[in-house]
């Protein structure tokens, strides 16, 4: 009976640690953006678009902050930009302030 309850502590505890780490909707993440300023992530934008978290976690994102897309990236299938190439959702290319603050 213990092992069980050790088993279900744990269990809960990892739900509750993955969901901390992640953005819900009305939360932002903002990362480093280099020269063209910070990216802002919001979770509600991409909520109300109807996505949900398993959408992107862990398809395309693994559920820690590891996104550092380089420049090179904008052109591929990685990252934010397997669903921003222009047919998904917007794409990149001429777009930098939609995602770029300074």
């Amino acid at each position: 009976m213990r092992i069980f309850v050790a088993i279900l502590a744990i269990m809960i505890a990892v739900v509750f640690v993955g969901s901390a780490m992640a953005v819900p909707p009305g939360k932002q993440a903002q990362f480093a953006g280099g020269p063209m300023g910070k990216v802002t992530f919001d979770g509600k934008i991409h909520a109300d678009k109807g996505l949900k978290c398993n959408d992107c976690h862990t398809k395309i994102f693994q559920m820690k902050r590891e996104a550092k897309p380089k420049v090179a990236d904008h052109k591929s299938d990685k990252f934010c930009f397997a669903c921003h190439n222009g047919s998904k959702a917007f794409a990149t290319d001429g777009n930098c302030a939609k995602c770029h603050k300074k």
